[in-house]
């Protein structure tokens, strides 16, 4: 791949080679097709465009120092869109048959993951749309399973520096027992709103708090939550938030590094006694915070005066970074290797 600033890319979307596809049709999946186009052919009163009868997943392809190509915990991707699948009524897809997908377009758009010290990655991202015809409130009968990829650099322009985040209660991302703990495009269309408002005001993302009762952190627009204090790492636990895979992950690390872990509800108050706080997620990995601003409130919570990461934060996206690129021990065999 000549002409590509590999360090330079943005997060966004590149023109790759191929896609990976699959139909689900008369009540059974059926066999991977291999596409060259970007185009999908979609009936107008599809299930996915009315009803919202769709999901997604993310997750990253990494070359390592020694050449081989990683992919990082894909079956909890494909567990995870069994669960979304389940929320919303699509048809599941089998974790093998996921699997296939990834790998088979991950190994066609092998010229488009980055080299090793570029910093950047292969991003794919798997899709489940109702395809099937309806008027009525139902769910479809017919599926479509694509996977494509694009190389991406990091999520946040800054890359792993603290961020300043925003409270603004006038928004809910999720409702209590709705959507929120499946990955379907309408929680992002409904972050949208706060998200831009609050990017105009200078801030990383939003970090909604719980829909119920104002009183608790939930999550960031596009990732969850943690904070640190002394020995413990503090992730909210809520019927609102998706379980997100890096933060999974980073609970596990966090665990082998000595720490307690608390997974429970965090009641705001509680952001006053943090030494450092992050958001995490597939896109971001970690993205320690700066500070939390609560404009309802007027209150702030300081993180990082010097501009730079917390240790523990540092330690962990360091760990978790190198497990991915294969410098670090896969001591839970969370990578899977692209042959």
């Amino acid at each position: 791949m000549e002409n590509v600033n590999w360090s330079e890319l943005p997060f966004g979307y590149m023109k790759t080679d191929y896609n990976v596809r699959c139909y689900y049709r008369d009540g059974k999946w059926g066999e991977l097709e291999v596409s060259s186009s970007e185009i999908i052919n979609i009936h107008m009163a599809a299930t996915c465009l009315h009803y919202g009868q769709e999901a997604f997943e993310g997750l990253k392809a990494y070359r390592g120092r020694d050449g081989k190509i990683r992919v990082f915990r894909m079956d909890e991707n494909a567990k995870r869109l069994q669960s979304s699948s389940r929320g919303i009524m699509l048809a599941e897809l089998p974790v093998t048959v996921f699997e296939e997908a990834v790998r088979k377009v991950v190994k066609l758009n092998e010229r488009f993951i980055p080299p090793y010290e570029s910093g950047s990655s292969l991003y794919i991202r798997p899709l489940l749309l109702g395809m099937g015809a309806q008027v009525g409130v139902k769910p479809a009968n017919d599926y479509l399973f694509l996977v494509f990829v694009t190389p991406v650099g990091p999520y946040f322009k800054g890359g792993f520096k603290p961020s300043p985040v925003c409270i603004m209660r006038e928004y809910d991302r999720a409702a209590p027992l709705g959507t929120g703990t499946i990955k379907v495009g309408g929680n992002y269309a409904a972050s949208l709103v706060a998200g831009e408002k609050a990017h105009k005001e200078g801030y990383a993302a939003v970090l909604y708090l719980d829909p119920k009762e104002k009183k608790y952190i939930d999550e960031c627009g596009p990732a969850n939550f943690f904070a640190i204090r002394g020995k413990t790492y503090i992730t909210p636990e809520s019927h609102s938030i998706l379980p997100s895979i890096t933060n999974k992950s980073l609970i596990q690390l966090a665990k082998d590094m000595g720490f307690t872990v608390e997974r429970r509800p965090v009641p705001i108050e509680e952001l006053s006694t943090f030494d450092e706080a992050a958001e995490c997620g597939t896109a971001a990995v970690v993205a320690p915070i700066s500070r939390i601003d609560d404009l309802d409130e007027n209150n702030s919570y300081i993180y990082s005066k010097d501009g730079k990461p917390g240790a523990v934060c540092e330690q962990l996206y360091n760990k978790l970074r190198g497990i991915q690129y294969g410098d670090e021990p896969d001591l839970h065999n969370w990578v899977s290797f692209i042959e």
